[in-house]
């Protein structure tokens, strides 16, 4: 592993992104940003650098997210007003389609799909990352990442469909 500092500066931005679509707060995203690197210095043994670097420290922030779920009884639902407005107004088209619709809806629409899907939308709409950073990420490619966004967004649809 590169000088400490350095992957730290590579890669905070990119771990605490990921964080705060799962989250949803900046402080707790914050802490468990933090607490990712030092863990990952902690057990840098341990990467056996099968993927790559930027994958596997978002992989241990996800598992200290759960924990501090599971410690606090939480349940991870996303809250309409937990989320800025000013994060939810990219203008990109995947996110004007959904703007159209009753954020509020969407978000409990959003809670009933998978939990893989559930992460691809999150991190695409409000942690505004790419196809490809979300692949990375969840350690698949940015086709699946793209397809996945896609399904999900056809789904929500037909559920609405449906109900009306």
């Amino acid at each position: 592993m590169q000088n400490i500092e350095e992957t730290y500066k590579e890669y905070y931005t990119t771990v605490y992104k990921y964080l705060f679509c799962l989250t949803q707060n900046k402080e707790i995203s914050e802490d468990l940003t933090q607490e990712t690197f030092a863990l990952a210095v902690e057990n840098i043994k341990k990467f056996r650098g099968e993927c790559k670097l930027s994958v596997w420290l978002c992989q241990i922030s996800k598992h200290l997210w759960y924990k501090e779920l599971k410690k606090k009884k939480k349940i991870a639902n996303v809250s309409f007003e937990e989320i800025k407005e000013d994060v939810l107004y990219d203008e990109t088209l995947e996110e004007n389609i959904f703007l159209k619709e009753d954020k509020l809806k969407l978000f409990k629409d959003m809670q009933k799909l998978d939990e893989k899907s559930r992460e691809v939308i999150y991190l695409r709409m409000v942690g505004n990352l790419s196809y490809e950073e979300i692949g990375e990420i969840l350690g698949k490619t940015s086709n699946w990442s793209r397809v996945t966004f896609y399904r999900a967004k056809q789904k929500i649809r037909e559920e609405n469909k449906n109900e009306k």
